[in-house]
């Protein structure tokens, strides 16, 4: 698997996820040397800060994080009966780190790199929302390791427990976290419930992506940059010719700005989102790397990686690819999931190979329109969506793919196709004995702006 590197900004502005020095490991004394682990923000003024930011989940669906937190808080408090007054229906707090996207490898690096940024956002979390227990939700051991350092470095001002699962792509998916908390499988459960009504032990359950979390703690830090801080996020970057980049760049910046600087200026388009966005080509480069501007186009920005395609390469090889993915990573407990994944997978597969019947392309649309929210997680959606977006995005290359077999398509190994689509965790050494502090930015007595300018940093390699 190629090495996924690390980019940092030029002129990198205060307030970021990434930090100084992203490839050693940051250790509880260089955190608190920091300004880390801070008082000064209490739980009521951090969730007006979130609010007022309209901060966002970076898990992939990208729900405000104060609507989040408020729900939790308010499904726990003591209602009219008097109930919920017992430590087993207090809210939980789960810092969720199984990041299933193949394309993704920012939560790993995160929890390996900054583990307390993370565990202060827990607590913060957690103190907004009157939790009594903690979890740190995860799948790779070198995170595992980090953060149970981190935990005996610094021990929360709750118990905060590391829960491990198997590496798959619904294990993360919030119902599926909450049963395997509980002892059960990490398989996606029916709703509602949702978990911020009745979660972990039946109480109301805070499930947060782990650089959510991040940013809350960085809010904390340095409220004056709360829109910066919102507005940021970590973006894993492949396709290129020098292997994948994990960078994090502001809200705004086109997609084809991205491109050029991870070394495909004329990319023929890109998979979006890790798979859940979807194809789009080369004209949906012009697009900002936005929530809403991508919803609205059709795609969706996820989690935060980005495949582009280079030129010369087929977007249907790329799609079968992550078609098998998915149906490889079928939870197999909902029938239409595993019968329509299988389905959409084939025919993508016989697309690519040159053995799809002439038909494929409608039953491809029907599929892509009849499949969506049938399952119990997203995965079904995922893999209606990337044959939806193949249609729409790449008409022509479908056509010819019916008319004659693909000489690129031919040239790939189908049996390997699924593995094409995942990225490595950036390396990152431990902390060093005596290591420099990583500065959060310093507190400034400023006025909290309405608005802040997010400038589009030029980017360097770290060396």
């Amino acid at each position: 698997m190629t090495t996924t590197t690390i980019r940092l900004p030029a002129a990198q502005p205060p307030g970021t996820v990434l930090g100084t020095a992203p490839d050693i490991g940051e250790s509880a004394d260089a955190y608190r040397a920091a300004g880390g682990y801070g008082t000064h923000t209490g739980p009521g003024e951090l969730l007006a800060h979130l609010a007022a930011s309209d901060l966002r989940g970076r898990g992939g669906a990208g729900f405000p994080a104060a609507v989040k937190l408020r729900s939790v808080r308010d499904n726990g408090c003591r209602d009219d009966r008097g109930g919920r007054d017992e430590l087993s229906g207090r809210p939980v707090v789960v810092a969720n780190g199984e990041e299933g996207e193949p394309g993704s490898a920012k939560d790993r690096w995160l929890l390996r790199a900054r583990p307390h940024l993370v565990l202060d956002g827990l607590a913060r979390a957690a103190a907004v929302t009157g939790a009594v227990r903690g979890f740190v939700y995860l799948s790779d051991p070198a995170a595992g390791e980090s953060v149970r350092r981190a935990l005996a470095e610094h021990p929360p001002p709750l118990p905060v427990e590391v829960v491990e699962t198997d590496h798959t792509y619904v294990a993360g998916e919030e119902t599926a976290v909450v049963r395997r908390i509980d002892g059960g499988p990490a398989l996606p459960a029916a709703k509602p419930p949702r978990p911020f009504e009745q979660g972990v032990g039946g109480a109301p359950t805070l499930v947060s992506n782990v650089e959510t979390l991040a940013r809350i703690a960085l809010t904390a830090a340095r409220p004056d940059l709360r829109l910066d801080i919102a507005r940021g996020i970590l973006v894993t970057l492949s396709g290129g010719p020098a292997g994948p980049v994990l960078t994090e760049v502001p809200y705004g910046i086109p997609l084809r700005a991205l491109a050029s600087r991870h070394g495909v200026p004329d990319a023929a388009g890109a998979l979006m989102g890790g798979l859940f966005g979807g194809l789009v080509d080369a004209r949906a480069l012009d697009l900002p790397l936005e929530p809403g501007a991508l919803t609205a186009a059709g795609t969706a920005l996820g989690c935060g990686a980005i495949r582009f395609l280079a030129p010369g390469g087929c977007p249907v090889a790329c799609a079968a690819d992550a078609a098998a993915h998915l149906a490889t990573e079928s939870a197999r407990q909902c029938g239409v999931c595993v019968s329509g994944t299988s389905a959409v997978g084939d025919a993508l597969h016989a697309l690519a190979a040159g053995t799809a019947g002439l038909d494929t392309a409608d039953r491809l649309d029907r599929w892509s329109r009849g499949l969506r929210g049938r399952g119990a997680c997203g995965l079904l959606d995922a893999a209606a969506g990337i044959a939806g977006s193949l249609l729409r995005s790449f008409p022509g290359h479908v056509r010819s793919h019916l008319a004659a077999p693909c000489p690129v398509c031919a040239a790939a190994a189908p049996a390997e196709g699924r593995h094409r689509l995942t990225v490595a965790v950036p390396e990152v050494a431990g902390p060093p004995t005596g290591a420099s502090p990583v500065p959060l930015p310093a507190r400034l007595p400023v006025p909290l702006p309405t608005a802040l300018p997010v400038p589009l940093p030029a980017l360097k390699g770290t060396p």
